[in-house]
């Protein structure tokens, strides 16, 4: 596991290309994300070209320094992940006449890609960011695994290109533009995230899952290498799949266990964590490490169910529990993701990643299971909206829809009339969002309205519902949400605050292998009879007692409601209506002071919604008021208030 940065620059740059100043500025680049790779760094530097990695090393300890080379030193790479089948792939290289330096799964790719081209991504299973350079072709490929476990951004000044593993490297290229994004902005208010393909920063993309770049002389193409399955082909009885998904899901398990550093779980006491450990329990020779966080609120506490399946499997159990002060972390958490990232469960990911880096290098995660097997509450139809459309014809949710655009804001009801009165995908996006579309006018201000460009966000993630029309609705949601709220949410925490503590989370449940089968299967054996993840409980009660698996289930949540009533109530006010943040000028005060009277005095609860103003607020503290000569670019407005 590492982090990777670089750049390449095309021959027509405006000044020929020094060695001294590219090595000097790819070690800073690869400096700033010591954190991913605290055990070597390796930096590759030629005319045109510079790459840099921070590695944490895992496999092959002491000949896996990269950049890695082919025979000839024509091809190199730099490479942040895991790949699952090197073994097999390398015997097909070697078969092939390739020799090899090393016994890392690095230089496996430089291998295939050698054989195969940039058809070799296709080929690896595993996680991962990469980038290749072809000195012959003088191409630079950079590549990120199916579902998205790994990130990638990149960026494109005059003739440079750039590419890393976190933003903040690419924050170190002197020339790198630093205006931020409106629709973004837009987007993280809806979702708490930035889009899966933009950043906050305007200049600065992701590479989406599944896909790879070229880079050749300036010009740039980009194309999808694979895309989540469209058809459920299992035609089997509901035993067949239990017996093959258990199989499958054990093999995905064995190959995640590849490892010479010390290895363990986290376990939140779900079904998705305790099966991940209960096969581990099953594969491996010595106790598993687990490790599990908790909170002093019993709503939110899971300890005592992780602690009961540490007990069954016999694991090395460890917990933590995190007390109200855990927000302290808070301006660490955005140093780590580089712009406002507002899903609240990174807090105990932050602490849990932190305990287990005490005893482990390597965990395996259940992430993945909800979105694949039907887990979240969301997936069953709510019993008003039911009855709501039994005893209601088209007509009337027509009218509905007028009658909550008459409602005032705060009315009981607006809310339910509003979400009945839309189409299926439209009630999906609407019980996901954040800030509605229908509130956005009131909340930003008129320079960032004015500076959005394109279809609203939830239009924008209503596309992903297209290729998938023709499935049953409860795989349509499951879809989507490997599409959307996986790889741009879950596996954003999940890797962002492992990898802060140095730390490498590995997560089965996405193995190829895995989501092959998963999405094979009709959604019938996956919500039966209400019953969420039904065919993933049967695999896991052949491990794990009964009265663990059907439990309500919990989620990795927050109790940040329960914290801001208490001793941490003034930190909405104090953050969010002091006069530097009232005076950015991206949202309107007026609404800003609403929304925190209304919390405060207990009329509304906004916790959710004012949790992602503060990130957001305290996100510009760091990288605007931090670094005024390379802040983004502020509206009009504020620049005006400012003056």
């Amino acid at each position: 596991m590492c982090g990777i940065a670089g750049f390449v620059e095309s021959s027509d740059t405006r000044s020929p290309f020094n060695t001294d100043s590219s090595r000097t500025l790819v070690h800073r680049m690869c400096d700033v994300i010591r954190h991913r790779g605290p055990d070597d760094e390796g930096v590759w530097v030629a005319e045109g070209v510079a790459l840099g990695m921070r590695r944490l090393s895992i496999i092959d300890l002491s000949t896996g320094h990269q950049p890695i080379h082919n025979e000839d030193s024509t091809v190199w790479i730099v490479f942040n992940g895991e790949i699952y089948n090197f073994r097999e792939l390398r015997q097909e290289l070697e078969a092939a006449g390739h020799a090899f330096y090393t016994a890392t799964d690095t230089e496996v790719i430089v291998h295939a890609y050698e054989q195969w081209g940039k058809g070799a991504i296709a080929r690896l299973r595993g996680m991962f960011g990469l980038a290749i350079w072809d000195t012959t072709s003088r191409t630079l490929l950079v590549a990120r695994d199916r579902i998205g476990i790994k990130p990638l951004h990149y960026a494109t000044v005059g003739g440079r290109f750039y590419f890393g593993s976190e933003i903040k490297s690419l924050l170190e290229a002197p020339d790198l533009p630093r205006e931020l994004d409106a629709a973004a902005l837009d987007h993280y208010l809806s979702f708490l995230y930035t889009p899966r393909d933009g950043s906050i920063f305007k200049s600065v993309r992701k590479l989406p899952p599944g896909h790879l770049l070229t880079w050749t002389d300036g010009r740039i193409g980009i194309e999808q290498y694979w895309q989540m399955p469209a058809a459920e082909t299992f035609r089997g009885s509901e035993e067949d799949a239990v017996e093959q998904l258990h199989a499958v899901l054990k093999d995905a398990v064995r190959s995640h266990m590849i490892s010479d550093v010390p290895l363990g779980a986290f376990l939140s006491g779900g079904v998705d964590s305790s099966l991940v450990v209960g096969l581990m329990s099953e594969l491996s020779s010595a106790r598993v490490k687990t490790f599990s966080i908790g909170f002093d609120e019993p709503e939110f506490d899971e300890l005592d169910k992780a602690r009961q399946v540490a007990d069954h499997f016999g694991t090395d159990h460890h917990e933590f529990v995190v007390k109200p002060d855990g927000v302290d972390i808070l301006d660490r958490l955005i140093t780590h993701f580089d712009e406002p990232f507002a899903d609240s469960s990174a807090i105990p990911t932050w602490y849990v990643s932190e305990m287990a880096r005490r005893h482990v290098t390597v965990v395996l995660s259940g992430d993945g299971g909800d979105e694949l097997f039907g887990g979240y509450e969301r997936y069953l139809p709510h019993p008003r909206v039911v009855a709501f459309d039994r005893y209601s014809p088209r007509a009337l949710r027509r009218v509905a829809a007028i009658a909550a655009a008459g409602l005032p804001h705060g009315m009981r009801g607006k809310n339910f009339l509003r979400h009945v009165a839309r189409d299926e995908q439209g009630r999906y996006l609407d019980a996901i969002r954040y800030f509605g579309t229908d509130e956005k006018p009131a909340l930003l201000s008129r320079d960032v309205r004015s500076a959005i460009e394109g279809p609203d966000p939830e239009t924008r993630l209503a596309r992903h519902f297209e290729r998938f029309a023709q499935l049953p609705w409860p795989s349509q949601m499951m879809r989507f949400d490997a599409e959307t709220y996986l790889p741009e949410d879950v596996l954003t925490k999940v890797d962002r605050m492992s990898m802060a503590h140095s730390i490498e989370s590995r997560v089965p449940l996405l193995d190829n292998d895995v989501v092959a089968f998963a999405s094979a299967l009709p959604a019938a054996l996956k919500i039966k009879n209400g019953r969420r993840k039904h065919v993933l409980k049967e695999v896991a009660a052949t491990l794990v007692p009964r009265e663990i698996l059907d439990r309500r289930k919990q989620g990795f949540g927050v109790p940040l409601g329960t914290w801001f009533r208490g001793n941490l109530r003034e930190l909405f006010a104090d953050t969010l209506l002091s006069p530097a943040s009232l005076q950015r000028g991206y949202f309107q005060p007026s609404f800003v002071q609403r929304i925190v009277d209304e919390h405060l005095t207990g009329k509304r609860d906004h916790t959710l919604r004012l949790w992602q103003l503060v990130v957001f607020e305290k996100w510009q503290q760091q990288y605007v008021n931090s670094f005024p000569l390379s802040a983004p670019a502020l509206p009009s407005a504020a620049l005006a208030q400012s003056s």
